[in-house]
């Protein structure tokens, strides 16, 4: 007896394969998408930092003065959309006149998009290995504030890449030295003396509380480097 045409066709976890091939277009869906979109933005830095840090943390008015500057030496800036230091981040971004870019994720805990994204740089994902690249595709640079998890993944993303060479180097920045420095100190005292990362790797970042070093750090970056797309 010959199956049925649209009988599923179950892998050993009783999975229904035709879903994943299927879920193919979805993720070029999403590509396409934050392709089109982001390339006509220009350029921009990602600022990344904790959804839950709300406006009485200090770090939410720095996110947002960070914010500010930024596109006043002329980038727009993307966030991950949503509530706390990234709200902050785009309402700066708004604040200064400049693009406010925000990549959301569908996520049962978070809300839809913060009140300061530009309604026209607003991208929604499914998938979050699709929306990182777009964080790192069309960025000159990371501006990394305390967070949380996700916080972390994005910056260790940028270090990986950078140190294996899958893409050019570019400037990331972590804020808040009371916050970032036993992390900072971990990676020295415990990975490189290990011998698991070289010295050189500890250059591809710079840990500061001031937003006019982190300002200066990136356009002193790009008066020597074009530029473009990551990858």
């Amino acid at each position: 007896m010959t199956p049925k045409e649209n009988a599923p066709i179950p892998d050993k976890y009783g999975t229904d394969l035709r879903n994943d091939v299927w879920s193919i277009f979805k993720v070029m869906g999403e590509f396409v998408e934050g392709y089109e979109k982001m390339f006509e933005i220009g350029p921009c830095v990602s600022v990344f930092g904790s959804a839950r840090l709300d406006e009485t943390s200090p770090y939410y008015k720095m996110t947002e003065d960070m914010s500010q500057r930024l596109t006043d030496v002329g980038f727009g800036v993307i966030t991950g959309g949503g509530p706390g230091l990234m709200e902050a981040a785009n309402r700066g971004a708004q604040k200064g006149n400049g693009k406010s870019v925000g990549l959301t994720i569908r996520l049962p805990f978070e809300a839809g998009v913060n009140d300061f994204v530009d309604n026209q740089h607003h991208i929604d994902f499914n998938y979050f290995f699709a929306r990182k690249v777009m964080f790192v595709k069309y960025a000159q640079g990371f501006v990394v504030f305390p967070g949380g998890f996700g916080t972390l993944d994005e910056f260790f993303e940028a270090l990986t890449l950078m140190q294996t060479g899958k893409i050019g180097r570019f400037p990331v920045v972590l804020i808040g030295t009371d916050y970032w420095q036993g992390l900072v100190d971990w990676i020295k005292d415990t990975m490189l003396a290990n011998g698991a990362i070289a010295d050189k790797d500890m250059d591809l970042f710079l840990l500061t509380n001031s937003i006019d070093d982190a300002v200066n750090y990136l356009t002193d970056f790009y008066k020597v480097h074009k530029i473009g797309p990551n990858f």
